[in-house]
């Protein structure tokens, strides 16, 4: 077993990558293509690596999808089913799959232009296997804006035309099209909106139904860097209207997918089963992404999460985000307990199952505090601190000296309107990576960790004068992928 690879999380055989792209659903395969460096562990001249899997997490290595070429490096895009073969791409009746990328030309870059980075796109008629880029590239120059880059592609049905979300340094910009090939810009949004604390990257338009009514509002994904709430990079969003030609909010809080330092350029399935709304995030920050102490590769992915929109206590608009379904199926059932924790006292389990685990309880308190540790007496603490924010502290979880940042930040998430109700409480362990889940995904941490050794030891602290209640506590084992 390679030291701190992830056992259940996708992560590449060898070498760096970063950003999801090209995430689309096609005859019963996920298709997952990533950022790819196949000569270094370092960030380099970009490609479109490649997986396959039937249900999000059992993945199979592919061949590189895309390749450089005279137009600059393949960044980030998507892509999508042509099913109407409005591209002409498909033959005999089948429909292509298209991806839609930035071209990011080095030399342009070097020599100060700000035009080196358009839009181009290819198209495949064995089902991804292949890829054919398009004569006409790039199908989208650049008037000279410095970042522009990232292209979302979605059918909108009620204009029947094709819609490109593409960032441009501090803002979203629109585009239409009827065939994939020319693109017309529709309209901007975001320059006056959100955070600005870095450049806009990686966006995502869809829309979500409210759960438990017939209300639609569309939600508009924005990744960061730097800017985000705990430093580095994240993924913030924004609820509101779409027409067909611009996005407009009158959200007025920031609100993150992810407040954790490790969930970053995240985006949603195309053509997913169900029209499900299925999120998978690159776990890591442009902090220290490229110095992790890994050998032979560099960087996962977050779980896939289902993306859910509900309203809150304050009736405001939040995008929920929570495991998928099929995970499930990996993880042991195991016996639910009950515990009750006397005041300022300490609970101590120990599994030796727990690096690769799932831990999941209901409580309705916010006074606790839990520790994961190992026989080197390591540990990262995270549970809440005393101004009722949801923290991770992992500047004694194992190695952190790699880079300066990485152990000093104790990452917190402000916790604002949970149920009085007793509320579920998940944890997702994998050797180099823990992922918090509240209340079914209301709030959600996302953080790496590097220990020396595989945790193996659970402490529920109490920090409050009453009584913890622990109820349907379980800690199960996650089955391996590889």
């Amino acid at each position: 077993m390679e030291k701190y690879r992830p056992q259940f999380h996708f992560s590449p055989e060898n070498m760096w990558m970063n950003d999801p792209n090209g995430m689309v659903y096609h005859k019963g395969d996920y298709h997952l293509f990533y950022q790819y460096y196949p000569d270094s562990t370092v960030w380099g001249p970009m490609h479109w690596g490649h997986a396959i899997s039937k249900d999000l997490i059992k993945w199979e290595h592919q061949p590189i999808g895309l390749y450089p070429d005279d137009l600059g490096y393949i960044f980030s895009g998507s892509a999508v089913v042509d099913k109407d073969n409005t591209s002409g791409f498909g033959k005999k009746g089948e429909a292509p799959l298209v991806a839609i990328f930035t071209y990011h030309d080095p030399v342009g870059e070097k020599e100060g232009r700000n035009t080196f980075q358009t839009q181009g796109i290819a198209y495949s008629t064995d089902d991804g296997k292949s890829w054919v880029k398009y004569d006409g590239n790039p199908v989208i120059p650049n008037d000279g804006i410095r970042d522009f880059r990232d292209p979302k592609v979605m059918w909108h049905e009620e204009t029947g035309q094709w819609i490109m979300t593409l960032v441009a340094g501090d803002h979203a910009q629109f585009f239409s099209s009827s065939n994939l090939k020319e693109w017309t810009l529709t309209g901007t949004f975001g320059k006056d909106k959100g955070a600005h604390g870095g450049v806009w990257e990686c966006p995502d338009l869809v829309k979500m139904k409210v759960d438990g009514s017939e209300e639609e509002k569309w939600v508009l994904l924005i990744s960061i860097n730097p800017g985000a709430p705990n430093q580095g990079s994240g993924t913030q969003y924004f609820v509101g209207e779409f027409d067909g030609k611009t996005f407009t909010t009158e959200q007025k809080e920031h609100l993150w997918v992810d407040w954790g330092t490790d969930n970053y350029a995240g985006v949603t399935y195309s053509n997913s089963p169900n029209d499900d709304k299925i999120f998978i995030g690159w776990m890591s920050n442009w902090m220290y992404a490229q110095v992790t102490p890994t050998k032979t590769w560099r960087s996962a992915m977050t779980l896939p999460r289902k993306l859910s929109l509900r309203k809150g206590i304050k009736n405001d608009y939040l995008v929920y985000n929570y495991p998928v379904k099929s995970f499930g199926n990996y993880v042991e059932n195991s016996e639910k307990l009950a515990l009750e924790v006397a005041a300022k006292r300490s609970e101590i389990i120990k599994n030796k199952k727990l690096g690769q685990s799932e831990i999941s309880f209901m409580t309705n308190s916010t006074e606790f505090l839990l520790e994961l540790g190992n026989k080197k007496g390591e540990v990262v603490e995270f549970g809440f601190d005393a101004d009722g924010n949801f923290m991770i502290d992992r500047s004694k979880s194992g190695k952190v000296d790699f880079q300066e940042n990485f152990g000093t930040i104790i990452q917190k998430m402000p916790v604002v309107d949970l149920p009085e109700d007793p509320f579920e409480v998940k944890i997702v362990v994998d050797w180099s990576s823990i992922e918090v889940f509240l209340n079914k995904g209301q709030y959600v941490m996302t953080a790496q960790i590097f220990p020396n050794d595989l945790y193996n030891r659970l402490v529920i602290k109490n920090e409050s004068n009453e009584t913890l209640e622990i109820n349907d506590l379980e800690i199960s084992a996650v089955e391996r992928i590889w």
